[in-house]
């Protein structure tokens, strides 16, 4: 009986565990801008609203990634986001 109770525990965690993931999601804010420091403020406000859009919590690290075009800098921050 004692087994049983521990393995509908051990249920309960791994779906709830699930569940709390399923909950999460990549959000991602880009811009297009004429300087490389402009564009990767830019991308992390758009990120922020974004976020706040969705009406979720920022969780983990900002990737932040850029690349230069002949006359513009792109960059794209992504984050994970929770409820």
């Amino acid at each position: 009986m004692t087994s049983l109770r521990i393995c509908l525990a051990a249920a309960v965690v791994l779906v709830m565990a699930g569940n709390a993931e399923a909950a999460c999601q990549k959000v991602v804010g880009s811009a297009d801008m004429v300087t490389r420091d402009l564009a990767k403020f830019m991308a992390n406000a758009a990120l922020k609203n974004a976020i706040e859009t969705k009406g979720l919590k920022p969780s983990g690290e900002i990737a932040l990634t850029c690349r230069d075009d002949t006359f513009t800098t792109y960059c794209k921050a992504s984050r994970p986001a929770c409820h």
